[in-house]
């Protein structure tokens, strides 16, 4: 009987406890009813959150909150304050103690029109819940809003204006978390302060800490910080075929979130880059925090034709767009990432001094790239084949001890060298109807492109240049602080929101990785911010690298990725580099459709496309800027298939992107208009193509298409397709064979 009353009593108190809990509860749901987000608050106050997507849970209950720096060092995350006896300090906690104060619903849905993208209209419709969050013991408060899309979650953290009690703080760590149901399957690169330039590991959650060191290959400038410290954009897949993507939209004035996981309990929680100081961030209210993001769907090819990132950044601030155009462009480049060339004019100065090393006295070495003949040569074959512009990396003073010595005044981004002119190239170019791309390399002295940065954009208004490659290479100065820290997140703005009012289009290369920004500021036309096709210089990249990007790093924006390497052996270019390219001709034509960006370069040397006119092609004829994409087949790391309606006009491209084993690719071509014909160019493998044995076989053929053709078509292992779709008449038609 004493054992009954115990079990009876025990019974009644855990439901109890879990009424308790649930008299907090609020649910959202998506728009289509798939996915379902449940709010609580916890015992001890601690906020909580849980996501299921057509009845599974994908998300487990997973804490909400900050640790802030107070008086006290050390803080235990999750652990109720003993505001009584004041064990704990409450100034730095923001993550227990609470209790709901208020909630909201809304419901909101419009049609919005792009500067440029996949699209020419994206729809932004979801339901969402704010909850406004009080703290017991003191008068702070925080409102965590909550946004569900049909296709996943947002959620941010709001501070809004309030008493003394939370007026500036600074974060210690952010405290969110993202409990995975169980021992997923992600593709994943290394968490690092510095770079997001490595190959992508395939592994199951648990083993990321005995594969870590070997995913972690040398950069120019890298800080790691966990074992099990991970980058976003994180793609997953669980054993019940669910496709998970973590990320975060709308990064501004705030540190970078990587992601450390417990790899004992399956709990991401994020992790956001310290400056120098060791700080997280430095706030003052009222602020925000980004968008969290949670992608989520049983189909991959929805992860890529998701617009959470985009739908969850401000819409465009830049009033006049037109001077914002896709862009087309070679350049001095590739033959100085090869080492056929240098960036360097000479060889005799053992370090140089701006403004008194005297370079007209210097014997140049003879293997400068950026020469006034060698530009002409590249705005010739621009024009010639109707591309828009021409980058030239090296055209200015100070390459010859650019990297690796810390040195703040390393460049002024006005000067030329001597065998660079200037005025010439200028005017060569403008009767060539050729833009010049501006290249602006900091060798990561920011502070240094600050000084010069109203200068170097005048500059480049002066003499014709409407966008600038930028370039971050190397250890930060200030020194101590990182790539991806909160101050230098807000020079990267800083950037784009100056160039804007020169009228630039900014491509940056080694900043923060995207996050949905070029909706509000369309100016960034694209990013590195990922391992690209130089590393094909640096030793090769594996075959599959580009079949994970698009459900990567692609998810926060388009990426300068470079692609249009034509010629494998790079030894041919430089002798002493035996690096290969690992991928067929071919795949590097798909490319220009698959990780679809409005700035697109044909990598490789115009002599080398000449030897390949008929697959060039394609590059001649693919669109940048798109009405509508068609996503048609996808796996992470195995293949990606996408068709694109180029804006304006009725032409269709497509792009199929394969990994390291060959498959079969089937087309319906039903997203074609119907009544139409089209004629279809297919670039394809040969059937004896493979990335590394025969990686220039390839065919192709015209045929005549509709919305009832089907197509099935071989790719090779690091190959791929690409097909041009061009409406057209019954005279334009005849003597083709039907598909």
């Amino acid at each position: 009987m004493y054992k009954i009353r115990i079990m009876k009593f025990k019974i009644v108190f855990i439901v109890c406890v879990l009424f308790s809990q649930l008299i907090n509860a609020q649910e959202l749901v998506s728009p289509n009813g798939n996915l379902k987000m449940v709010f609580s608050v916890q015992n001890g106050g601690v906020p909580v959150y849980e996501l299921s997507y057509k009845g599974k849970m994908v998300i487990k209950p997973s804490k909400l909150g900050f640790e802030l720096r107070g008086q006290q060092e050390t803080v235990e995350f999750g652990s109720e304050m003993d505001m009584k006896n004041q064990v704990k300090d409450p100034k730095s906690s923001l993550y227990d103690n609470f209790s709901v104060a208020k909630t909201q619903t809304s419901t909101f849905d419009e049609t919005w029109q792009t500067v440029w993208g996949e699209e020419k209209e994206i729809r932004n419709h979801y339901n969402e819940l704010a909850v406004t969050l009080a703290q017991s013991g003191t008068k702070r408060q925080m409102l965590i809003r909550f946004r569900l899309f049909n296709d996943g979650l947002g959620f941010r953290y709001e501070f809004p204006e309030q008493d003394r009690d939370l007026v500036y703080f600074v974060i210690k760590e952010e405290r969110t978390q993202f409990a995975m149901t169980g021992n997923h399957t992600a593709w994943w690169i290394p968490g690092d302060y510095d770079t997001q330039e490595y190959d992508y590991t395939k592994s199951r959650l648990s083993e990321i800490r005995q594969l870590q060191s070997d995913a972690i290959t040398d950069n120019l400038s890298q800080t790691s910080f966990s074992p099990t410290g991970v980058q976003t954009s994180l793609q997953m897949k669980t054993d019940e075929d669910i496709y998970i993507n973590l990320h975060e939209a709308a990064l501004i004035n705030y540190a970078c979130m990587h992601l450390n996981l417990d790899d004992k309990n399956m709990i991401f929680e994020s992790w956001l880059t310290p400056d120098a100081m060791g700080a997280k961030g430095y706030m003052q209210v009222p602020c925000t925090s980004p968008w969290r993001t949670i992608i989520v769907s049983d189909d991959a090819r929805n992860i890529l034709a998701s617009r959470i990132t985009l739908n969850l950044n401000e819409p465009c601030k830049i009033e006049d767009t037109s001077w914002i155009k896709p862009t087309k462009y070679v350049g001095v480049w590739w033959e100085m990432i090869s080492g056929k060339n240098d960036w360097s004019y000479t060889w005799d100065f053992p370090a140089i001094q701006l403004g008194i090393t005297d370079y007209t006295k210097a014997k140049p070495h003879g293997k400068h790239g950026a020469t006034t003949a060698n530009v002409k040569r590249y705005i010739d074959f621009a024009a010639a084949h109707g591309l828009d512009g021409v980058l030239v990396e090296g055209w200015n003073i100070g390459w010859e001890d650019w990297f690796g010595n810390s040195k703040d005044y390393v460049f002024d981004f006005v000067t030329p060298y001597p065998d660079f002119n200037l005025n010439e190239i200028r005017d060569y170019a403008k009767n060539k109807d050729v833009k010049m791309i501006m290249h602006h390399e900091t060798s990561a002295s920011v502070r240094n492109y600050e000084r010069h940065i109203d200068a170097a954009y005048q500059f480049m208004v002066d003499n014709g240049y409407p966008a600038v490659k930028s370039g971050y290479v190397g250890d930060i100065i200030p020194r101590g602080e990182n790539h991806y820290s909160q101050w230098l997140v807000n020079h990267y703005q800083y950037a784009i929101e100056k160039a804007a009012e020169y009228k630039i289009m900014v491509n940056a290369h080694e900043a923060v990785r995207p996050t949905g920004i070029c909706r509000t500021w369309p100016n960034l036309i694209s990013n590195e911010s990922a391992r690209g096709s130089e590393y094909q210089a640096f030793g090769g990249s594996k075959p599959n690298h580009t079949t994970v990007l698009p459900f990567t790093r692609l998810i926060g924006g388009p990426m300068d990725y470079t692609p249009g390497l034509f010629e494998n052996n790079i030894s041919k270019y430089n002798p002493n580099n035996s690096s290969w390219v690992n991928t067929t001709l071919v795949n590097q034509l798909s490319l220009y459709v698959t990780m679809s960006s409005p700035l697109q370069m044909a990598a490789d040397l115009p002599e080398t496309y000449e030897r390949f006119m008929d697959a060039f092609q394609f590059i001649k004829d693919v669109a940048l800027d798109w009405d509508k994409s068609v996503y048609i087949e996808a796996e992470p790391g195995e293949y990606v298939t996408v068709a694109r309606k180029a804006k304006g006009v009725n032409n269709w491209f497509v792009g199929s992107t394969n990994g390291e084993v060959g498959r079969n690719v089937n087309i319906s071509f039903d997203f074609l208009e119907k009544g139409k014909n089209y004629i279809a160019t297919i670039y394809a493998d040969n059937k004896d193509a493979h990335y590394k044995t025969n990686p220039q076989a390839y065919n192709i053929r015209k045929v005549v298409v509709t919305n009832k053709s089907k197509l099935t078509q071989y790719t090779a292992p690091g190959g791929g397709m690409a097909i041009s779709l061009m409406e057209a008449d019954n005279t334009q038609i005849k003597g083709l064979k039907k598909l």
